[in-house]
């Protein structure tokens, strides 16, 4: 008569590990849908996309969770398909106001960072500026004296060196479109700080760069 092993799994459907293929398959839905979130809802992070996406797909492993590169591509993808043309419209004007912005904040030699800048921007994105001066107060002090309400605030980034530095940073708007400058001293304006999105050096364009793109010229 044969006997039921005492060490065989019952239900051993219930214990097989996810399959390669289906974790794959579910970053893919979670990158689209922060590419959804951050293109038609308010949120200005992928952080923040990040979470929601999670909630609303019930995942709560966070290895399930795509990367920030892998949602850049699905907004590069997402923008392509259903967004082409509104898509252009919004970053010329984001990248309109980044030089208007540039050019009242020169003496502080500033350079435009981010999506405005990689082409991925929607309109919720605001514009990033990295600005180069010896104190942070100067900044603050310069605003004040142009009547500008600002906020000031902390960046947190990544140096070259992989050393997490909190920047001096002032929050502003000009019109509907926010702004956020980062301080550095001027000897970091040689070295740029990591991305997020890919971890390489954050691309960094002088204002001529900026007219170069919205002229359509070669920079």
């Amino acid at each position: 008569m044969l006997r039921h092993s005492s060490t065989a799994t019952p239900y051993p459907e219930l214990t097989m590990p996810r399959r390669p293929r289906d974790d794959q398959h579910l970053k893919i839905l979670l990158a689209q849908e922060c590419a959804r979130i951050l293109m038609e809802e308010s949120a200005q992070d992928f952080r923040t996309a990040k979470r929601k996406a999670a909630l609303r797909l019930g995942v709560d492993d966070r290895a399930a969770l795509p990367d920030n590169s892998e949602i850049e591509l699905a907004l590069v993808e997402r923008q392509r398909l259903f967004h082409a043309k509104s898509q252009a419209e919004c970053l010329r004007s984001l990248r309109e106001t980044a030089l208007d912005a540039m050019r009242f904040l020169a003496r502080f030699r500033p350079r435009l960072v981010g999506p405005v800048l990689s082409g991925v921007a929607n309109p919720n994105t605001g514009i990033q500026l990295h600005l180069f001066v010896d104190a942070p107060e100067e900044i603050a002090l310069f605003l004040l004296d142009q009547h500008i309400p600002f906020e000031a605030k902390e960046n947190r980034l990544k140096m070259a060196n992989g050393e997490p530095v909190c920047l001096p940073a002032f929050r502003l708007r000009m019109g509907q479109t926010r702004i956020d400058l980062t301080v550095f001293t001027p000897l970091a304006e040689r070295e740029a700080p990591l991305s997020s999105i890919h971890g390489r050096p954050m691309r960094r364009a002088r204002l001529a760069e900026v007219e170069a793109l919205l002229s359509g010229s070669p920079p």
